[in-house]
């Protein structure tokens, strides 16, 4: 064989892997496409013509006669196609993220966000971060939506625009740690140790592009040690990004040690073709004002959020959930009925 033979067949395979993954999207977009017309030509006999759900039913008796290989014609999927085609009447739309999404993505979509607005949301971060559907589905479930890109930052000020406004969007307030099962008094080296283990699902709720480098980085500045509490390097962003965790509410002067960290790594790790170093700092409560008066007179790009540590129930389940009186009638009427 050719000395070059194994490189040449590496490269022969990852041709062919492109290919298929091409084809496939090709062939899920045009999936998605024909679901989208069949439910408009539906909708538009049911307002002309006044179809019921018999015909929903005969249309999905004949399409699978019909075509006996193909799956996704069961009266059920044509329901979703119809919820489909009301949820996204602008077929532009479809033909972009959403026609590139398989169509289980889609269903979750339906299933779970009620906006037009957030479902686009999902669908487009889907799309560019290659989301499987269990972290598509983890990701609606934490209200990714209505986290990302609320830190308190500097990063107007102290990055290049379009670098900022990337840099931006990686953050979230308040991050999610209830994965971490631990208590609200949980301390710092606990959170710590507690995240590493859980590096996946910590690498989950940070964003795509994070790469982990280490906890309690040592940095020597002089003959000083000093220990940051988790460091990481951004891929999109290129640059390192310091982590600092504070089992505390932010006090100004957390934001004048994050400094010093960040000069440190910027002068003794970051390569010449390196960004800046960003950091991040993740309070257990925060003073938004009090960030932002913080922020102004810091060199360094530096973002500051919240965790939780433990979920809050979510409102729709509180006003739900019933009262203590009407827990005792309930048990006053079971307790009479015996």
């Amino acid at each position: 064989m050719p000395t070059d033979y194994g490189q040449w067949l590496a490269d022969i395979k990852n041709r062919v892997l492109t290919a298929r993954q091409r084809a496939a999207l090709a062939v899920n977009a045009e999936l998605v496409s024909l679901y989208w017309h069949i439910e408009r030509d539906i909708l538009q006999r049911q307002a002309a013509q006044g179809w019921g759900s018999k015909v929903i039913d005969r249309l999905g008796r004949d399409l699978r006669e019909a075509f006996p290989e193909m799956k996704g014609l069961s009266t059920r999927n044509l329901m979703y196609m119809r919820t489909f085609a009301e949820a996204w009447p602008d077929f532009e739309i479809v033909q972009q993220p959403v026609a590139q999404l398989p169509w289980g993505h889609n269903q979750l979509l339906l299933n779970r966000i009620k906006t037009p607005k957030a479902r686009l949301f999902y669908a487009e971060k889907a799309l560019a971060e290659s989301w499987s559907r269990t972290t598509l589905e983890i990701h609606i479930k934490n209200g990714l939506h209505e986290r990302q890109g609320k830190a308190v930052t500097n990063f107007a000020a102290r990055l290049p625009a379009p670098t900022s406004a990337l840099a931006q969007e990686t953050l979230k307030d308040p991050y999610l740690f209830d994965f971490l099962s631990l208590s609200e008094d949980a301390q710092e080296r606990e959170m710590e140790n507690a995240l590493v283990q859980h590096i996946a699902r910590f690498l989950l709720e940070l964003g795509s592009g994070f790469a982990f480098v280490g906890r309690q980085y040592r940095l020597e500045v002089n003959g000083d040690e000093f220990f940051i509490d988790l460091l990481f390097y951004h891929i999109r962003l290129k640059c390192y990004v310091v982590v600092e965790l504070k089992a505390t509410a932010f006090k100004p002067e957390h934001a004048g040690q994050l400094n010093f960290y960040l000069a440190a790594i910027d002068a003794q790790v970051k390569a010449p073709d390196d960004n800046p170093t960003i950091g991040r700092l993740l309070c257990k409560t925060q003073n938004r004002l009090v960030a932002e008066y913080a922020l102004l007179g810091i060199d360094k790009p530096i973002g500051i959020a919240e965790y939780e540590l433990v979920r809050v129930l979510p409102e729709p389940l509180l006003t739900n959930l019933p009262t203590v009186e009407q827990l005792e009638n309930e048990l006053s009427d079971w307790q009479e009925s015996q």
